[in-house]
């Protein structure tokens, strides 16, 4: 029986400006971009090369530059009707990108999340990743922080551009995006270390158009007004890069000291009193702490205290947060 042959991907390269679309074609040229590890065949195109039209519920391109106002970041774009991962085409081709390319995908089929989650994304949502080189490793585990903050303010700032209804998305800590008490969207910053630079790959999910698998920004604005105009895709990315470069040059000259103010604001956890729950000693019972959420410790986790004034750190790899119960329990190997 012959196996199938891997699957196809197109990949298209474009840049809002000459300077980027001559970086698209040395790209082109020289074969750069590689998705090796999912042993996709690529098919790599220029954006002036491409006669065919594509499907009319496809990001469109033209209209995403348009709204584009930043200096470096989502410049550069690797455009795909379909792809597996947008994450893996910057992760595995960061060092050979400019600073702030970005990836769009209009379905993603391996999409990826915090411990290792994979799913199908359809059509409808935002899909994104994009390129990031930091010196200072201490700063880059606030970074996905800024993203979350970033997604945020580039809602509210198209909402009242279009002239709808304010939608009060919040960021749920670490990394995940909720409104009326439903995700609609989730960040995701790996790194690597290689020649003295941090190689930041950040990717982003918002549902926009797509009701399930929980609901999207269109939905709530439907039930706030049945004649609100939609948010299209193309206008929340650029929002997202014009509002991100802005706060990343502050996260970078004074730190996110400088930011916290509205990221508290935004978030969903000041104040609040969660349960610790971890084994005892001798394994055989649960022990449980009540803990009062301050904020974010200067190493990026979450900072608590508890009723006897004891500070400690939560860490999302150690924990389940469920601000819904109110519990934090501690998974055991």
């Amino acid at each position: 029986m012959e196996s199938k042959a891997p699957p196809q991907t197109l990949l298209l390269l474009c840049g809002k400006s000459n300077e980027e679309k001559d970086v698209a074609k040395v790209l082109k040229d020289n074969n750069t971009l590689q998705l090796h590890k999912n042993g996709e065949q690529v098919d790599v195109v220029l954006h002036s090369e491409i006669e065919t039209p594509f499907e009319d519920d496809a990001f469109r391109i033209e209209e995403y530059f348009k709204s584009l106002s930043t200096k470096r970041f989502g410049r550069l774009l690797i455009y795909s009707p379909k792809l597996s991962s947008t994450h893996d085409v910057i992760s595995q081709n960061n060092s050979d990108l400019p600073v702030g390319s970005v990836c769009v995908a209009d379905v993603q089929l391996k999409g990826r999340g915090r411990t290792s989650n994979v799913w199908q994304s359809p059509k409808g949502c935002l899909l994104f990743s994009f390129s990031i080189q930091m010196e200072d490793g201490r700063v880059v585990p606030h970074l996905q922080y800024v993203v979350c903050l970033a997604m945020t303010e580039a809602i509210k700032a198209v909402c009242l551009e279009k002239g709808t209804p304010h939608l009060d998305v919040r960021i749920k800590w670490p990394n995940d995006l909720y409104l009326g008490g439903l995700k609609v969207g989730g960040i995701l910053s790996t790194s690597v270390y290689r020649s003295k630079k941090f190689y930041v790959s950040a990717g982003v999910g918002l549902n926009v158009g797509n009701e399930k698998p929980t609901t999207c920004l269109n939905a709530a604005l439907k039930r706030v007004n049945p004649l609100s105009r939609e948010l299209k895709r193309e206008d929340i990315i650029a929002a997202f890069f014009n509002k991100f470069e802005n706060l990343y040059d502050v996260f970078l000259e004074q730190g996110f000291q400088a930011l916290q103010e509205l990221y508290y604001r935004t978030w969903l956890h000041s104040g609040q009193r969660v349960i610790v729950q971890e084994r005892s000693d001798d394994q055989d019972q649960f022990v449980e702490n009540v803990v009062t959420i301050q904020g974010l410790a200067s190493s990026g986790y979450l900072l608590g205290i508890t009723d006897d004034g004891q500070m400690c750190e939560l860490h999302p790899d150690g924990n389940s947060f469920d601000f819904f119960k109110g519990l934090i329990k501690r998974k055991m190997n």
